[in-house]
């Protein structure tokens, strides 16, 4: 089914005039190479229009963003979709040592989109994403999913509360000034309780549950979704990434499926980031500070480690929301809300 053309109606939708001055852009007008000349490109643009409103600057870079992933979406052969600190990078670590043990790939083969696919057309191309930028390209929002028509969709899913504490940490040690602007998150050194942030609607617990619950209703809609709860990869790691891998039509043995689990277990993800292993991916898999564990990609992976944070009136409080708010498509309610 060929996918809508984007349609720009959203809070942050970009002016017309904005689209006037970037299709008159000489750099927009080069021929893309996807992947490293898209991010080119979009760099040189943004440095010519440095002098306009920061807001004007904001919904430019946002609108190029989603032009790349709404690009990447529609050319992958499969999406494996999150919100941020859901256990993506160790899903996507078993994933990749997997490949590397059943297609005698290089113990540094670390899946990215189609890297493996061009080394052996069996591995699919894979494109990771939480869909941040999206909705401000196509102007769809997080009710309606028909940007994912068509597409085989592995959704990781984790405990909110422990995605918004996950989400402190990674905006207190990890996110970069220009991202947090970027993603409307409070500014870069603003002194911001774990409380505060957890309650705040646009980064907090009720912005996770927007964003879940969206999931929860569109997933009902699309033909081949697959849901994975980060709590159920967490208690048996090999039944579920065996049917992630099946969903994704590379089904192994189980030898090799306990080698790939074996190498992503948290105590050698945290050695393999202390040690640089994840270099040559890129900054966001090395640690803010290695003196620092909270500025570690790998934290702790605790389920339920929410509460460590939070005394016993703000739990309460923190709870209530869930109860309230979160979705039972996804069968948290059956814990009692405490995942």
């Amino acid at each position: 089914m060929r996918a809508p053309a984007p349609v720009f109606t959203t809070p942050h939708r970009i002016s017309r005039s904005d689209l006037v001055f970037l299709n008159s852009s000489i750099w927009v007008g080069l021929p893309v190479l996807r992947d490293v000349w898209a991010s080119i490109v979009r760099e040189v643009v943004l440095a010519a229009v440095f002098f306009l409103p920061r807001a004007r600057k904001k919904r430019i870079e946002r609108w190029l963003r989603g032009r790349k992933e709404y690009r990447r979406i529609h050319d992958a052969d499969l999406l494996l979709v999150s919100w941020g600190k859901s256990g993506r990078t160790w899903l996507r670590l078993m994933v990749s040592r997997f490949y590397q043990l059943h297609f005698g790939l290089p113990e540094g083969s670390f899946l990215q989109y189609d890297n493996l696919k061009r080394l052996d057309s069996r591995i699919p191309s894979v494109y990771f994403t939480h869909g941040n930028y999206l909705r401000d390209y196509t102007g769809n929002g997080y009710d309606t999913k028909v940007d994912f028509v068509g597409k085989r969709i592995v959704l990781l899913v984790r405990d909110p509360r422990d995605i918004a504490v996950s989400q402190y940490f990674q905006w207190k040690h990890r996110m970069l000034p220009r991202k947090k602007w970027l993603n409307d998150y409070p500014e870069h050194g603003e002194d911001v309780s774990i409380y505060e942030f957890m309650t705040n609607e646009q980064v907090g617990l009720p912005h996770v549950i927007s964003y879940l619950n969206g999931w929860a209703r569109g997933a009902q809609d699309l033909g081949s979704v697959l849901v994975v709860r980060y709590e159920d990869l967490r208690a048996d790691p090999h039944k579920k990434l065996a049917e992630v891998l099946e969903f994704m039509g590379t089904p192994g043995d189980s030898e090799e499926v306990a080698g790939a689990v074996e190498y992503a277990a948290f105590e050698n993800m945290r050695k393999l980031e202390t040690g640089g292993s994840f270099r040559h991916i890129g900054r966001r898999l090395l640690p803010g500070s290695s003196s620092n564990p909270d500025s570690y990609k790998v934290r702790r992976a605790k389920v339920g480690g929410y509460r460590d944070y939070f005394d016993a009136e703000q739990l309460a409080e923190i709870d209530r929301m869930f109860r309230e708010d979160f979705t039972r498509y996804y069968g948290y309610e059956e814990r009692g809300g405490d995942a």
